[in-house]
């Protein structure tokens, strides 16, 4: 990771820069490709929707979802990742265009681009090649002679997005207040309240509610369908 050396831009992914949430996209893609049945994605996916709706927290909803891939090579799923991937660009809806075209602006003003995701590299990597991020805080699984372990060095997620993000900007030397975040969800505040020029995307109440009290500015967000697990 090169340092920046001016304002940074965070950008949160699921949902924000991408139309999906990317873990469970991914998965149902990882399952239909490996031709396994899609009662093993409802079985996987109704198992981690139950501990969320149980109050699990989310970074142990995060972690349980790692462990799905305990014993999995690590290049196998970095090769899943960029066939997910250019599926859903040639499909066309990958991007969240509001949010794509703030993150191009950046780009162009020289600011130092930072994707903030509870996702994992395999999913990541490539949507930073696209868009030419700079850096990625992420959620990075534990690896024993090329396997994952289905463990995680840390979550990234709630809190530790703003953690990551401000330890960047301490390295860096960069003053928070000249910095810019986006995020969609509750658990990005602490994000959005670490940087000047906080960016809520979408209508969740949490967010929409400091925007409002503190003039942040909005972008809109997705339509939602049915409810989905709180793991990025």
């Amino acid at each position: 990771m090169t340092l920046p050396i001016g304002p940074a831009a965070f950008f949160d992914v699921d949902e924000t820069l991408i139309t999906v949430k990317s873990m469970f996209d991914f998965l149902a893609f990882r399952y239909q490709v490996e031709g396994r049945p899609e009662s093993d994605y409802a079985r996987d996916h109704g198992a981690l929707r139950r501990l969320a709706d149980q109050g699990v927290p989310r970074e142990e909803v995060n972690r349980a979802y790692y462990r799905l891939f305990a014993g999995v090579p690590e290049a196998e799923l970095a090769e899943q990742g960029e066939q997910w991937f250019r599926t859903r660009t040639e499909a066309g809806e990958l991007f969240h265009a509001p949010a794509l075209a703030a993150f191009r602006r950046h780009t162009e003003q020289g600011h130092h681009t930072v994707l903030v995701s509870g996702s994992f590299p395999g999913c990541l990597d490539p949507i930073a090649r696209h868009v030419a991020a700079d850096t990625i805080l992420c959620s990075r699984p534990l690896v024993a002679d090329g396997i994952l372990t289905g463990e995680l060095e840390q979550p990234m997620i709630g809190a530790a997005k703003a953690a990551a993000a401000r330890e960047l900007l301490r390295t860096a030397g960069l003053d928070p207040q000249e910095c810019h975040a986006y995020g969609d969800h509750s658990s990005d505040l602490d994000l959005l309240r670490l940087v000047g020029h906080p960016t809520v995307v979408g209508e969740d109440p949490v967010l929409t509610e400091h925007a409002d009290r503190g003039g942040w500015s909005r972008l809109p967000g997705l339509g939602h369908g049915a409810a989905a697990v709180p793991t990025t």
